[in-house]
């Protein structure tokens, strides 16, 4: 019988992938749409396997998706992957700046 990660593992997962500097390159390239392995392989001066298994990382923390389209791996960012990992932690860290910037947007609904 095979355990279900938990939110927690998953959460974890996600940050030990940002806590890399090629991975948080990777995804800071793909915010702009997708792009194929040979692409991204292409923006840095490691070997393609190395870019690879930078890829791996990310996919398996759930913050990027790959799709074929014919020989080529195309990747995408997963945003709410990544969205909703740092703000649970933010939220959970600072709490009273998630209830300021409500606020700040009630009082500018209110305004408007």
């Amino acid at each position: 019988m095979t355990e279900h990660p938990t939110q927690d593992d998953i959460e974890a997962g996600v940050f030990r992938a940002l806590a890399d500097a090629t991975r948080r390159q990777i995804l800071e390239d793909l915010r702009d749409g997708e792009l194929a392995a040979g692409q991204i392989a292409g923006r840095f001066s490691i070997s393609a396997p190395s870019v690879s298994r930078h890829l791996g990382v990310l996919r398996g923390a759930g913050l990027v998706t790959e799709r074929r389209d014919g020989n080529r791996i195309l990747y995408s960012l997963a945003e709410d992957r990544l969205a909703t990992s740092v703000g649970r932690f933010l939220s959970s860290v600072c709490p009273e700046q998630i209830v300021m910037r409500r606020t700040r947007w009630r009082d500018k609904e209110a305004g408007a």
